[in-house]
């Protein structure tokens, strides 16, 4: 008569807490680590199944670039995208704002004034679009020029080789397609030391 029902016995035991920075999974047994392990190092019996653990590897070596790339991780990054000299530049472009930008509404106000049929509009639109390509050929001989004096600055032992295209490259791109991912907002100081 006055005994507890299921019910309330199961909502007044404490659900486990949540472990803070855990690996969100059980660590496997012995034994499940151990048939991993032999199922690992056994050679595959086949062409197909060969291609198979190929394609998987490549698939997970991909998802750990992917994430690092998202989420600044810089061991897994490209070499191409390694190091502080490139940190620094990924940076040095993302603090500044970029008139590469500004080019898609543009060409669509100009997509739009073309097909409006008035030659004045049309005329109108080339004009726009010429002096926007002009202000982003400049925005970015002036980025080349603002990074070159940047880079012997803080880094005058390291070479530069190929570092204009890479902040060439990285500032034709809009802000929210950038990989690796921007760390910096608009703006923002820059630490003096990237080492």
């Amino acid at each position: 008569m006055f005994r507890r029902t299921k019910q309330s016995a199961e909502a007044s035991t404490p659900a486990e807490p949540v472990k803070e920075g855990g690996k969100g999974r059980p660590t496997p047994t012995r034994r499940e680590a151990e048939a991993a392990a032999k199922a690992r190092a056994k050679p595959p019996r086949s062409r197909k199944e060969l291609a198979q653990r190929q394609r998987e590897q490549r698939a997970e070596s991909s998802r750990k670039v992917r994430q690092a790339m998202k989420s600044g991780d810089e061991r897994y990054y490209m070499p191409r995208d390694k190091g502080p000299v490139r940190r620094f530049i990924r940076d040095f472009v993302d603090v500044r704002f970029s008139f590469v930008e500004l080019m898609i509404p543009v060409m669509i106000l100009v997509l739009v004034l073309g097909y409006s049929g008035n030659p004045n509009l049309m005329q109108t639109g080339n004009t726009i679009l010429l002096g926007m390509l002009l202000i982003v050929v400049v925005d970015l001989v002036w980025l080349r020029f603002r990074l070159r004096r940047e880079l012997g600055r803080r880094f005058p032992d390291e070479p530069t080789k190929g570092t204009t295209y890479y902040a060439i490259s990285r500032a034709m791109q809009m802000k929210f397609m950038r990989l690796p991912k921007s760390q910096v907002r608009i703006g923002q100081s820059l630490p003096e030391h990237y080492r």
